[in-house]
């Protein structure tokens, strides 16, 4: 769980205050009282949880490099004489969606992006057959889904993706048909709510009794902005520390303690 570090405070601009070990100590096992108790409450009040899918449900590229499709985008462009339509910064990030959107701005509606987004769903589709399910999301979302919540996918990822990876793991049931992924409208992918605010309205339900899970800076952004409570997923420290500079206050390193929320 990532929350603000505690440590020393400062009473007025010359005084420091030093809190004793006991005091640290009982400061500390507060703070963690204080987040269990409101991420039970989160996940107990959802009625509506909205998944990211990479990263949350699954790391899609886990067996099919994400940086090397970017590159193979970059090079299809470069092979047309469009080098040109992708900043170093853009080409350097190898975010195969950074570089879609990169020519989706410079080129919006036209043949060429509606052909490279395709390129981008086929690779991805080939992902699914070595992605690597996120430990304990099977059993989170069933049992979930069990309990009464409706579940949605809400995600720049293409929605056959989506469908195909589900279908594998026999989850389809637990979602559909409310899966939400990118569209032909580009400029509408996640920081944007446009997958949220669909989500939400297909399914009846006000933002607040909602919760969406997430990995990314993108993720906590759309949801603050379409105004459905968050929980940050982050399977290593850089994607914490993002989440939190981004204002997640609420981040679990596994989804393990969802489910003894939801077990009890």
């Amino acid at each position: 769980m990532v929350r603000r570090p505690l440590g020393n405070h400062h009473d007025g601009p010359d005084t420091l205050l030093v809190t004793s070990d006991t005091t640290q100590t009982e400061l500390v096992a507060t703070e963690r009282k204080n987040t269990t108790e409101e991420l039970t409450r989160q996940v107990r009040d959802a009625r509506v949880v909205l998944w990211d899918f990479d990263g949350p449900i699954c790391r899609l590229f886990a067996g099919h490099s994400a940086a090397g499709v970017a590159g193979d985008l970059v090079e299809w462009l470069a092979d047309r004489g469009l080098h040109s339509l992708v900043t170093d910064t853009e080409r350097d990030s190898l975010d195969p969606h950074l570089v879609l959107r990169a020519v989706d701005r410079r080129h919006p509606g036209s043949d060429l992006v509606a052909e490279l987004e395709e390129r981008l769903t086929k690779e991805e589709l080939r992902a699914t057959s070595t992605a690597m399910p996120t430990a304990f999301a099977d059993i989170v979302i069933q049992t979930w889904r069990a309990r009464g919540a409706r579940m949605a996918v809400t995600t720049n990822n293409s929605p056959r993706v989506v469908r195909a990876y589900l279908d594998d793991r026999a989850l389809t049931p637990c979602f559909a048909p409310h899966i939400y992924g990118r569209t032909q409208d580009l400029h509408r992918l996640k920081p944007d709510p446009h997958c949220l605010n669909r989500a939400l309205n297909a399914m009846g339900a006000a933002p607040g009794a909602a919760l969406m899970i997430g990995d990314s800076p993108t993720d906590f952004q759309a949801a603050r902005t379409a105004g459905v409570p968050f929980l940050g997923y982050a399977r290593n420290a850089r994607k914490a520390k993002l989440l939190a500079e981004a204002g997640a206050e609420h981040v679990v390193g596994s989804l393990w303690p969802l489910l003894e929320i939801l077990r009890y």
